[in-house]
């Protein structure tokens, strides 16, 4: 079993930037596949961007690609998302999750098998 805690969301200004901390239980969590999903109201929530074991292995949706960094400290079990030059529209609830160790996993198309309890991010125009 996997516990995720997301932090470090609030109210920034457009062009502003915040870094989302998603802080997870486990001695296995080094292997897991880790993504950050986002939802605002009214809208379906999205996949924004994932992270296998290494840093290397990374996805990113386009909606984000070239603002959004995400990375992985594995020896404080942590994943971050760095939020950079934040409009109106990234305003959302923004949710850490993960997928367990399997042969492949298809962050687009297979549901994660944990999930945080969410932290709010809002921008402000």
């Amino acid at each position: 079993q996997v516990q995720l805690v997301e932090s470090g969301g609030g109210l920034v200004q457009d062009g502003g930037s915040l870094r989302l901390s998603c802080a997870a239980s486990g001695r296995t969590f080094s292997s897991y596949t880790v993504g950050w999903f986002r939802q605002a109201p009214g809208k379906e929530r999205e996949l924004l961007a994932a992270i296998g074991w290494s840093n290397s292995n990374t996805y990113y949706a386009d909606s984000v690609k070239g603002r959004f960094t995400i990375s992985r400290d594995n020896g404080k079990n942590t994943v971050y998302l760095q939020m950079n030059s934040l409009e109106p529209e990234d305003t959302a609830v923004y949710y850490c999750a993960a997928w367990v160790p399997r042969s492949s996993v298809v962050v687009t198309t297979t549901p994660p098998d944990y999930w945080g309890q969410g932290t709010q991010v809002t921008v402000s125009s």
